[in-house]
């Protein structure tokens, strides 16, 4: 079975909050694009669009409209609308993401020591493919997860600036997703 490590090719993920802004990444770098925006009436049509261009697509459960982030929701993702991947805070959705064929990213906020223990916690238990960590403008703590994972870490949140990207890389982060249009045309 395919890795994330596989799948990402360009560093920089496109996070995307609009249809604007997804026009705008298919016409960019990026080969793996995080819908952070849909509903049920429009996310078959978003999801084909990015598999239709040759790039990979993961879907942030907690922001789609009209599915509920419960078992049956996950599933109807997985049977219906065929992303590579979601992303999701709820380890319970990362766990029914894997029981359902799909990779799974555990998105973690870390604001502190205990948040760190309690993320490590929470991806330990829930299978996760990768961890996404917010904000990404935290090199030693990207360092440091490195060292207590095995699992891939993407840097996210708050990075506006090539350097910032370049940090988070060096710090040893697979890729970083950036809401920023600029960036998703970075060479790497």
């Amino acid at each position: 079975m395919e890795r994330i490590v596989d799948m990402v090719e360009h560093q920089v993920i496109a996070a995307v909050r609009s249809e604007e802004e997804l026009a705008e990444a298919l016409g960019s770098r990026v080969n793996v694009i995080f819908l952070l925006m849909g509903s049920i009436g429009n996310l078959q049509e978003l999801v084909t669009k990015v598999r239709d261009s040759g790039r990979r697509v993961f879907v942030h459960l907690d922001f789609i409209e009209g599915i509920a982030s419960d078992r049956s929701g996950v599933q109807y993702i997985a049977n219906h609308i065929h992303p590579d991947g979601i992303l999701s805070t709820r380890n319970h959705l990362i766990g029914m993401a894997k029981e359902n064929g799909m990779k799974a990213i555990q998105r973690l906020f870390l604001i502190d020591s205990t948040a760190i223990r309690n993320g490590m916690k929470a991806i330990r238990s829930s299978g996760a493919d990768a961890v996404e960590i917010m904000p990404g403008l935290m090199p030693k703590v990207i360092r440091e997860l490195t060292e207590m994972t095995e699992l891939p870490i993407i840097a996210g949140g708050l990075i506006r600036e090539e350097e910032e990207v370049h940090e988070a890389l060096k710090a040893g982060a697979l890729a970083v997703s950036v809401g920023e249009p600029d960036l998703w045309q970075m060479k790497l």
